[in-house]
């Protein structure tokens, strides 16, 4: 995996979390630039103002949950690559994030191999 300017979006509202993603996306591909966002709203702003390839989001976030960004970053670009990142999330989250668009989902903890599988397939 080596293409230039690829831009991944990740979006949680913990540092953290971000800080952890984007690490692991470097170690597999270092040419990606990464755009961060802390809520949903920022979500769909970035992706609107960024076009990333990829959306990696978190499920509960505030001023805008993960499931409602899905919703309308879906309605701006129905090619969007959503992948929903969560430790919490009820099955009835998970399904209406997928109902709404995202093509899969990544429980955190995440595994660096759960991650790679995703940028192979999606880069």
């Amino acid at each position: 995996m080596g293409t230039n300017n690829i831009k991944i979006l990740i979006c949680d509202d913990s540092i953290l979390a971000r800080k952890q993603l984007a690490d692991v996306i470097k170690k597999f591909n270092d040419k990606v630039d990464i755009i961060q966002g802390r809520n949903g709203a920022e979500a769909v702003d970035l992706y609107k103002s960024n076009s990333p390839v990829l959306v990696f989001l978190d499920i509960v976030m505030p001023e805008k949950d993960g499931i409602q960004a899905v919703r309308e970053i879906m309605e701006d670009d129905e090619d969007a690559n959503i992948i929903i990142v969560s430790s919490v999330g009820t099955q009835n989250q998970l399904k209406a994030a997928i109902e709404a668009g995202a093509r899969d989902f990544i429980q955190k903890p995440f595994s660096e191999q759960s991650i790679e599988k995703i940028l192979k397939f999606y880069l």
